[in-house]
């Protein structure tokens, strides 16, 4: 799974505090977060990474209109905008795997279109 995420306006890191006031179940923006998962691969344990990932909700809209496709839409999600990369050990991994996981550090986040190359999108089918 792709650990990138996305959503709007984006707040530095230093600012990440006063972020932190704000009821998240209203906030809309996109912002540093710090964020905890399970990094695991086969062969070895997993491990509790906690790292700063993005966060938030960015503007988004859809319309009717009357030509094909008929629906104009507006859609950004709230992605990496600046990252890190970061490399740890798993542990007690069998020996003919390799123990090394490395994943993004967010260092600025922004409303952005969706690039699969980047994050997780869900399209129309």
């Amino acid at each position: 799974m792709n650990q990138r995420r996305g959503l709007w306006s984006w707040l530095h890191p230093e600012t990440l505090s006063q972020a932190s006031a704000v009821n998240l179940r209203r906030f809309i923006g996109c912002a540093v977060r710090e964020f905890t998962f399970l990094a695991r691969k086969p062969g070895c344990r997993g491990l509790h990474i906690t790292t700063d990932a993005c966060w938030g909700r960015c503007e988004t809209w859809e319309k009717p209109v009357l030509d094909p496709p008929y629906i104009e839409s507006y859609q950004r999600v709230c992605t990496y905008n600046e990252t890190r990369l970061v490399t740890v050990r798993l542990p007690n991994c069998s020996a003919n795997v390799d123990p090394m996981y490395t994943y993004p550090v967010a260092l600025r986040c922004d409303c952005g279109v969706c690039l699969t190359s980047t994050t997780e999108c869900i399209s129309s089918v």
